[in-house]
Order: structure tokens, then C-alpha cells, then sequence
């Protein structure tokens, strides 16, 4: 008897040619010209700053992740490169790696490494440097025009206060809320980048491009981005008609950390939803609070925050939208009277 055709393995039967390596040197790979464009625009500071939030997240992984010196996967590059691109060019160095330090032992191992977390490690990294170091973080030197001159006091030394010797210049988003409330950065400056920030600030054009890359990879789940944009342009728009807020909706969704957020970190596999139901309430979440924390909070920015306060609602949100599984009895029909 010859032997069958059909081939009997164990399940998964459907599988797919991607992997978590794949998948995060893909994220990896749509980040370079994100990386590229704020070299271009800040000059060696932001390589340096870079470098340095990348060099606390694989340091800290070689020496205490569950795999014991596998960085093969390239999650703690995705942190530290995400981390680096929250701050301000001239941030000091050494801030940038305690960051990374943090973000990774508080934000990832201590949960018990990759998949384990409930937290992003880059905004639990960004958070605890917005905590340490407030002063730091919210200073912007404005650019000199020269290249190669630095921002800021990138080699300070630790545990010393930096010394800021060149001027100084608020963020569109600060400017705005603390500033004059008449003058509005264009809508083409903050697309295309030509304005002072953090380094992933830089140009919501190439982070566009890199979310709409994954997305089509399958890489993200897209009802994330979208449900955020969709929520803060409508409640912003809302309160901008009504006369509560000076943020105009298209202002809103292209200024700060919008764009990086909605496609790099609120997507996070391991910190979103499992349902696409369940991505759609968390995108809402996310882009209520960002709208309420602008234009109501002590800081200009609030994506940072919208997503770790939903990030520990994800448990709850999937257990909420969690389907019901096939050919399984709902709980109406359990109580219905036979």
C-alpha cells in the first residue's frame, strides 16, 4: 500500500511566513527614514541621542533578559530607537541611556521578557526620564543652522545640570498652548517636518509612509491608527468649534507625538487589544485623552500618556470584546427557558 498524499501534522495547520524577528526588524527597517530625516534636521545631535537610548535598552537585555544576551529578535532595538525618538536633540546622553536602562528593565523584563509586558518599554522609559528630569526634557534649543554644531549640552555629565548656552524655542504644540494662541504652526510645516521638537517630530510624512508599509505587511493592526485619528480629529474639531480649545483639528493630529504614536507604539502586538472591536475602543481611548490632556493638562503633549493609561485597560477591553467561540452557547441562550 502506498503511502497517502495527504499530510497529517499537528496543529496550527495555517501558518504564515512571518515571525517575531521578521516582523520586528520590519518595524525596524520602516523606522530608518524617520532616523534619517531628524540626522537631516538636527544634525549629530539626534545620532548621538540615538545611539545612546539604543545603547541602554541592549545593554540592559544582554545582561538580564530571560534569553540571557539574545538580541537576535530586535525588540530592545525597536525600544531604544523609539525612546531616542521621543526626546529633544539636545537631551543629554547620559539621560538617554538611563531611559533606555529604565524602559527596558521596568517596562519589559520585569514582566518576564518579550510578549510578557502590559506597558510599551519606550513610553515607560520616556515617562521615568519626563519624571527624573523635567527641566531636560522640555528644553528645545532652537536650530543654529549649522549642521554640525550641537544641540544643547549632549555631553554633560551625569548626576550634572546641563548647560543650555544656546537659545531656546517652544515646540509648535507648547508655543501654542502657553504661547501666543494666534499664530498656528502650517499644517505643510509639521507634515513635512521643518519644525523644532522631538526627533520623531520630525516629519509626519515619513511616519505616514512607514504605518502605511506596515499596515500593508500586515505588521500593525491599521484600526488602531485610524480609530485614533478618527476620535482626535472629531472631539478636537468638537471642542475647536465650540471655543473651548485653541487647536485646530488638522493642527492636532499632525503636531507632537500623534503620528509616531498612533503607528509605532499604541500598535505595540503586545500592549493592544486582540479584537479588532477591542482595537477600536482602545484607539478611541487613546484619542479622547491626547485631546483632553492638550488642551486641559500641565503639559502640551499627552500621547505619551493616553497610551499607558489605556495600555492597562487592555486586559479589561479584551475580556469585554472577547468573540465568542464557535459553535458555543451565549449566555442568553443558557438562561432562555427551555
Amino acid at each position: 500500500m502506498t503511502d497517502s498524499i495527504v499530510k497529517l501534522t499537528a496543529s496550527p495547520h495555517v501558518r504564515s511566513d512571518d515571525s517575531t524577528v521578521k516582523i520586528m526588524w520590519s518595524v525596524v527597517l520602516s523606522l530608518l527614514p524617520v532616523i534619517a530625516a531628524s540626522i537631516w534636521f538636527f544634525g549629530p545631535s539626534a545620532f548621538f541621542v540615538l545611539l545612546a537610548s539604543t545603547a541602554g535598552c541592549l545593554v540592559t537585555e544582554r545582561l538580564f533578559g530571560s534569553h540571557r544576551g539574545s538580541l537576535a529578535d530586535g525588540s530592545a532595538m525597536i525600544t531604544g530607537l523609539l525612546l531616542g525618538l521621543t526626546l529633544p536633540p539636545g537631551f543629554p546622553l547620559w539621560m538617554a541611556f538611563l531611559g533606555g536602562v529604565f524602559g527596558m528593565a521596568f517596562g519589559k523584563i520585569i514582566f518576564g521578557g518579550l510578549g510578557q509586558n502590559i506597558f510599551n518599554p519606550a513610553l515607560v522609559g520616556r515617562a521615568f526620564l519626563q519624571a527624573a528630569f523635567p527641566v531636560a526634557i522640555t528644553t528645545w534649543p532652537a536650530k543654529s543652522g549649522q549642521w554640525w554644531s550641537l544641540q544643547g549640552d549632549n555631553f554633560a555629565l551625569p548626576f550634572m545640570s546641563p548647560v543650555v548656552d544656546t537659545a531656546t524655542a517652544a515646540t509648535p504644540l507648547g508655543h501654542l498652548k502657553f504661547g501666543d494662541d494666534s499664530v498656528v504652526t502650517p499644517v505643510i510645516d509639521l507634515f513635512l517636518g521643518t519644525t523644532g521638537g522631538s526627533l520623531g517630530e520630525t516629519s509626519a510624512l515619513l511616519i505616514l509612509l512607514g504605518g502605511i508599509y506596515l499596515a500593508y505587511r500586515g505588521h500593525l493592526n491599521w484600526h488602531i491608527p485610524l480609530s485614533i485619528f478618527v476620535t482626535t480629529f472629531a472631539v478636537s474639531g468638537l471642542f475647536f468649534a465650540l471655543g473651548i480649545s485653541q487647536f485646530p483639528p488638522l493642527f492636532m493630529l499632525f503636531s507632537g507625538g500623534m503620528m509616531l504614536g498612533a503607528f509605532y507604539m499604541a500598535t505595540d502586538m503586545v500592549t493592544s487589544p486582540l479584537s479588532n472591536k477591542g482595537c477600536w475602543l482602545f484607539g478611541f481611548g487613546i484619542g479622547f485623552l491626547v485631546v483632553i490632556i492638550r488642551i486641559w493638562g500641565g503639559l502640551p503633549e499627552g500621547m505619551m500618556y493616553a497610551i499607558l493609561l489605556m495600555n492597562a485597560l487592555v486586559p479589561f477591553i479584551n475580556r469585554a470584546t472577547q468573540p465568542r467561540p464557535f459553535g458555543s452557547v451565549s449566555k442568553k441562550q443558557e438562561e432562555a427557558p427551555k
